[in-house]
């Protein structure tokens, strides 16, 4: 590693850097008519087509930890992060820009693998990146990602449509991207005290995999359009379980029962959760980033979607007067709480 090239930004200036970068870049999307190089990019929607526009935020030291995530890596997760919001609006990103401030301990190669993570994201899900700005950083890195997608205006689906009744779905399983942070966490704590040691990740690749290199469920939301369901309500996975049912909940002024029985949960996170002495259930409501979609369906659409694999329907939505709670496997009622991913407190 000593040896490999580095060059300094400041030798590019900003102008020459942003070239850099956006050099191989290649417009896919017909609605993409200018991107880079110009004083803003140009999208055009046919009629009867709406935007989705999200944004996010990604800050070293609060949402990453570079000892352990690869830049290439972060550049990916960057992308897939705001994929995942305009998914769970039931529309498709066609669009995204990329804003970074650096520090001086950056350098070009690090820029390059940074943005060779964020290509592989846009190739992979058909999205351009148009636009975006780069700037310098008294300390560390800071990605500011907005994401840009269309959908016809009666497929949107937002969180405030839920009705009493609807059943209560999600996406895959919940808890491995955090039990893969703390696999992460805990090696990083091992090589501080004991410098050049090996990490030992125990060959979770799955849970560690969920942390470093999540992916947006199109997938899913194209699998619902094939079986005709379309979705009451919807929100990703970003902050835990818990805290999206009850955005959901407020949201669309409703109660809901959650079973804890029907909460899908990865074998490999069940294990690892347990080696950690936490509760597998507690992670899955609070971990976080896990990048699932929660939504909720007409009972009348459940034959449609009862035998799918990758979706698990975990409750039902009720009376809001009846609140938000969890029945425990042993039968047991107690109220949900938000104790995911707190942005102003880094918990």
């Amino acid at each position: 590693m000593e040896n490999e090239k580095r060059t300094d930004v400041n030798s590019l200036g900003e102008f020459g850097l942003i070239k850099h970068l956006t050099q191989n870049i290649k417009l896919e999307n017909t609605s993409s008519k200018l991107g880079v190089g110009d004083d803003a990019a140009v999208v055009e929607y046919e009629s009867g087509m709406q935007t989705v526009i999200t944004t996010d935020l990604l800050i070293e030291g609060i949402h990453f930890d570079l000892m352990y995530v690869p830049l290439k890596h972060l550049g990916y997760k960057a992308v897939i992060v705001n994929l995942s919001d305009v998914y769970a609006m039931n529309a498709t990103p066609k669009q995204i820009t990329i804003s970074i401030a650096i520090s001086n301990r950056f350098s070009v190669e690090a820029l390059d693998e940074l943005y060779e993570g964020i290509l592989i994201a846009c190739k992979k899900y058909n999205v351009d990146l148009v636009g975006g700005d780069t700037t310098s950083s008294a300390k560390g890195l800071i990605i500011s990602v907005t994401a840009i997608g269309e959908a016809n205006e009666n497929d949107i689906v937002k969180r405030s449509t839920a009705k009493e009744n609807d059943l209560l779905c999600v996406s895959g399983d919940l808890g491995g991207s955090y039990l893969g942070l703390q696999i992460l966490e805990r090696e990083k704590r091992v090589f501080l005290d004991t410098p050049g040691i090996q990490p030992d990740l125990e060959n979770q690749t799955y849970i560690v995999g969920r942390q470093l290199k999540p992916e947006a469920r199109r997938d899913i939301v194209q699998l619902l359009k094939e079986l005709n369901v379309k979705p009451t309500s919807m929100i990703d996975i970003s902050d835990g379980l818990s805290s999206e049912i009850l955005h959901l909940c407020e949201a669309s002024k409703v109660g809901c029962q959650l079973f804890e029985e029907k909460i899908p949960i990865a074998e490999e996170t069940y294990n690892q959760a347990l080696k950690f002495n936490l509760d597998p259930t507690t992670c899955a409501l609070n971990g976080g980033e896990d990048y699932e979609l929660l939504f909720t369906i007409a009972q009348t659409d459940f034959e449609k979607i009862r035998n799918n694999p990758d979706i698990s329907v975990i409750g039902h939505m009720t009376a809001s007067e009846k609140g938000a709670i969890l029945i425990t496997k042993g039968n047991n009622i107690h109220p949900l709480t938000a104790q995911g991913w707190n942005a102003f407190s880094g918990n």
